[in-house]
């Protein structure tokens, strides 16, 4: 195999064997890397001139990667989480061109060398024991959906639940 290998032979694997048999990757993810590389690819093909079915694997080079992944951020206006679950997976995909073909070891490592973004981590702010409090009482108590209403409050205040 060599860098100027056609690009069909390690999707099919990739999916067939890497994702389905090897790693019993649940379908939904195997939507979202499907749904990953086929942007890239279209991405890539409009990038080149190339017609998808006609990309190589040499075509594939980290400016046109970091390039892409800048452009779901500005373009899709998609949020760095969803940027980062793209990038994952093109690594994963990576990862299977660099054991099926050691040809490709250059352009797969400088792929897979592309860091994930930071984001900005959230501050959960949580409720006062005041505001739980009041939280608890507000259901009417008198009526049957008051009482249900009230006992699943009490639940989740007691158990620590968080919404996620």
């Amino acid at each position: 195999m060599s860098a100027h290998l056609s690009l069909a032979p390690l999707l099919e694997s990739f999916f067939r064997d890497r994702l389905t048999k090897q790693r019993n990757a649940s379908p939904s993810t195997i939507a979202s890397y499907r749904d990953a590389l086929r942007m890239l690819i279209l991405f890539i093909a409009q990038h080149t001139g190339r017609k998808p079915a006609a990309l190589l694997i040499n075509d594939f080079d980290r400016d046109l990667i970091l390039a892409f992944l800048d452009d779901l951020e500005k373009k899709r206006k998609n949020t760095i989480q969803t940027r980062n679950a793209r990038l994952s997976a093109i690594r994963s995909f990576f990862h299977h061109v660099a054991a099926n073909d050691p040809a490709s070891l250059g352009i797969t490592q400088r792929i897979l060398a592309i860091p994930v973004k930071r984001s900005h981590i959230k501050v959960t702010h949580h409720l006062s024991q005041n505001e739980v409090d009041a939280l608890i009482e507000a259901p009417d108590q008198k009526t049957q959906r008051g009482r249900r209403d009230r006992t699943l409050l009490l639940f989740l205040a007691r158990t620590g639940a968080r919404v996620s």
